[in-house]
């Protein structure tokens, strides 16, 4: 069976074989797009409010390719581009790998979804680990966003590495200074592979576990920011197995490295591998306050961080400069009973849990969604693993010019009838869109915090929603929905296509996953119906 399903139409056709050191203002190059404040708003215009999956033709749409079988990894579009991460289940289509159980980083050509390029990342050798870690890597693949600028991308593995890759992939060559990626791509105890111009070229790789000591917990998930020469990370370090402490207290949870080769440039020194309760998956923002260029991480200890941006690359590592803090997690969701409690009390699995599922449950919640910067003022949500239950969530507002403690001082507003969510919200028009792990979708006054409507779709939500051309698209487990913007909720379409990753748009098209498949969706294209997923 064929990869891919593609329209042919000349005015489609990108050449593949270069890229431009000028990103395109119609790319969404990186997680957030082209917005370091991560707002999840695009400008694209005359985008279909649906498109068909079944019949003889599928309606607006351009192509499909098979990726995995399941996609967390949200697509990035850049310089006639589409990267995305999965599992790796299509290594059973290429006879010089052993199938790996880590994880894929596929390049397609934008155009018509053609492969350029794919990484495999072969499973983490377990005594590279501490006893007691929980370490899911085989089950999630790449869940990373790439970074995109110029001829490089940027993305953390499921590895729990940060790599540099070469757009171009093999094609052009095997560009240094990492020349091993045919031991790398088979793992520590098989033979290397015999390169091709459809491998991976990786310009450099930045071990977390072994440069920095990080122990991961079930996945490594960030999706690294780029400005300019710098790289900003989490790091993905988290808990033990039983989830009681953490294996590696001393690991930086947040790093700076030089986007040229990889190396450190500055660490977080806040302790948070003594005080996270699961692990360090939030994935960072920037923006400018009062003149000054700042970062933002949530913390797995559910706190919220402003740090002084690098201005310039240090000769050697340095140390964060921390601006402010604001805790996220009230001290009735800390400890509802008045006192410390096992942090899996909420955990649906568990017999003994007290969480009915409801929504309802009070306890911890870190940040897992990225903060979201916007006119001053950072935008961000808390929740927890969707495996540990549903629960009550909260939505905060901070004023993102204040210093030091500012839990107090820097509240604008928060917002508590949401449940836990590990999405991030979308501004646009002076209105917030948020949803929550229930796929309650809700609108609210950005500057006030005031609820103007809630949407109920039923369905489990993991995705972050995506603001373009006057449209919502909010994606759950089971439906992509498509709402109208506005103070009066109205669902335009629903589409059934389901999975945990968010919906992108770049250059004219809609860029949107189920569990196995990537789709181009474009007005007006029409693609021959291909078989069903496998």
């Amino acid at each position: 069976m064929k990869n891919v399903w593609v329209e042919t139409a000349a005015m489609w056709m990108l050449a593949a074989n270069c890229a431009t050191d000028l990103v395109r203002a119609g790319d969404w190059p990186q997680w957030g797009g082209n917005d370091p404040g991560r707002n999840m708003v695009s400008s694209e215009t005359r985008l279909p409010e649906s498109f068909q999956l079944s019949g003889e033709a599928l309606e607006n749409v351009r192509w499909i390719v098979s990726l995995g079988s399941h996609i967390y990894g949200n697509p990035t579009v850049a310089n006639g581009r589409v990267f995305v991460g999965t599992d790796d289940r299509h290594l059973s289509d290429d006879s010089r790998f052993h199938r790996t159980h880590g994880g894929m980083v596929w390049c397609l050509e934008e155009a018509t979804g053609r492969m350029l390029w794919r990484l495999v990342v072969p499973e983490r050798s377990a005594n590279r680990l501490p006893a007691g870690a929980l370490y899911g890597q085989q089950y999630n693949g790449t869940c990373s966003s790439a970074a995109v600028v110029g001829k490089r991308a940027f993305l953390v593995t499921s590895a729990c590495e940060v790599v540099c890759l070469d757009v171009n992939g093999q094609a052009d060559g095997n560009d240094g200074p990492f020349k091993d990626e045919a031991r790398y791509m088979t793992g520590e105890d098989n033979p290397p592979v015999k390169l091709g111009p459809r491998d991976a070229d990786i310009i450099w790789v930045c071990d977390m576990v072994e440069q920095f000591g990080v122990c991961p917990h079930d996945v490594a998930s960030c999706s690294p920011l780029v400005d300019g020469r710098i790289l900003y990370t989490e790091t993905c370090n988290g808990v033990n197995k039983p989830h009681k402490t953490c294996l590696r207290p001393d690991a930086p949870s947040f790093i700076a490295l030089d986007t040229k080769t990889g190396r450190l440039l500055a660490s977080d020194t806040e302790g948070l591998g003594r005080t996270m309760w699961h692990c360090e998956w939030s994935s960072p923002s920037l923006g400018v306050v009062r003149g000054k260029k700042l970062v933002f991480f949530g913390g797995g200890d559910g706190i919220c961080y402003a740090f002084e941006a690098l201005t310039s690359v240090p000769d050697r590592p340095v140390h964060f400069k921390k601006v402010w803090q604001y805790d996220c997690v009230p001290p009735n969701y800390r400890q509802p009973e008045g006192k410390p409690f096992d942090y899996y009390i909420g955990d649906q699995r568990k017999k003994y849990s007290t969480n009915k599922n409801d929504g309802k449950f009070l306890g911890p919640s870190e940040i897992i969604s990225t903060p979201v910067f916007h006119n001053g003022r950072v935008y961000v949500t808390i929740g927890q693993d969707p495996a540990h239950g549903r629960g009550r969530g909260l939505l905060h507002c901070i004023d993102a010019s204040k210093t030091g403690d500012i839990t107090q001082s820097g509240r604008v507003w928060t917002y508590d009838a949401i449940e836990r969510t590990i999405s991030s919200v979308a501004i646009a028009d002076g209105l917030l869109y948020a949803v929550d792990l229930a796929g309650c979708v809700h609108c609210l006054n950005v500057r006030t915090g005031q609820p103007y409507w809630v949407y109920k779709t039923h369905e489990e939500s993991w995705a972050s929603p995506l603001v373009v051309d006057g449209k919502l698209f909010v994606k759950t487990s089971k439906r992509l929905h498509v709402l109208a913007l506005g103070k009066e909720a109205k669902l335009l379409a629903e589409i059934n296509i389901g999975s945990p990753s968010s919906p992108i748009a770049a250059n004219g098209t809609l860029f949107v996953s189920s569990a196995r498949s990537l789709y181009a969706v474009q007005k007006g294209a029409k693609l021959a119906s291909p078989p069903a997923e496998p």
